[in-house]
């Protein structure tokens, strides 16, 4: 049996798909989209003479669709796929992608932080601590998406004009003059294999004392999506030894830092 074949519209790059997915589903994916419009933009700087592959450009030669994960009711989920990148020498950039789409997290805020203990299958732990966080859907602002899942892990209702754009203020700080890259806003947790890119987001909350009490061990999480949360307050200082595995949790904390620093909090 031959491996379908279909030819994405305007870039005119070929996918070979060995798996249950229309183009129609590729084309709509959010992360999928995401993806391929930002990897085209960044192919498209290599016109500019002082571009270090202007004289042998890279381009994006074709796409194999490896396997799909599907959410409830059918709807896409994960993509794991890869892209052939290569020059006109023959040379090839790694390509293995396992494409999700954005995801937000949420540093909060006070002389305390709150952090979640969670089951993390991939990584082998039923308890892994880090700053709230979860995948983002196609609707919706980032900062609706970051104050859904406080509420969701949490329990806490935050508003979303109370929530600081922590990795925006940052990318506003870096950005030079020639700019940057049209990437996402956000940090990249694991560039070399996924697509996942994360907001991040602080969030500062005035508690009395009994209730900052009650959230300790609290039990939380949506159990239809399989989520058994227990909560845990730190103090800030010792954010970074608390989460020292979870790569947006450290993230957290140094952009935090270097905003304060740099008075932008």
């Amino acid at each position: 049996m031959s491996t379908p074949k279909f030819t994405l519209p305007e870039s005119h790059v070929q996918v070979k798909c060995d798996v249950d997915l229309s183009q129609t589903e590729l084309n709509s994916f959010p992360a999928f989209k995401t993806w391929l419009s930002t990897l085209q933009t960044s192919l498209s700087r290599q016109s500019d003479a002082s571009h270090p592959f202007h004289e042998d450009p890279y381009h994006l030669r074709q796409i194999e669709i490896q396997a799909v994960d599907r959410f409830g009711g059918g709807r896409l989920g994960f993509v794991k796929m890869k892209a052939e990148v290569s020059n006109g020498s023959g040379e090839k950039l790694p390509g293995s992608v396992f494409l999700r789409g954005g995801s937000v997290s949420m540093l909060e805020k006070g002389k305390m932080a709150l952090l979640t203990v969670q089951a993390r299958i991939p990584a082998g732990s039923l308890t892994f601590t880090e700053i709230p966080a979860g995948m983002l859907d196609d609707s919706g602002t980032f900062a609706g998406g970051a104050a859904k899942e406080i509420e969701e892990e949490t329990g806490l209702k935050v508003k979303q004009d109370e929530l600081v754009d922590m990795t925006a203020l940052a990318a506003e700080i870096s950005a030079t003059s020639s700019g940057d890259e049209p990437l996402q806003k956000a940090m990249y947790p694991s560039a070399g294999g996924s697509d996942e890119f994360i907001p991040i987001f602080l969030c500062e909350k005035r508690m009395p004392r009994e209730e900052i009490e009650k959230l300790q061990g609290k039990l939380t999480g949506l159990r239809e999506h399989g989520e058994k949360i227990t909560l845990k307050v730190v103090p800030l200082e010792d954010l970074w030894k608390e989460g020292l595995r979870d790569s947006k949790t450290l993230a957290a904390w140094a952009l935090y830092r270097g905003l304060k620093d740099a008075g932008r909090i």
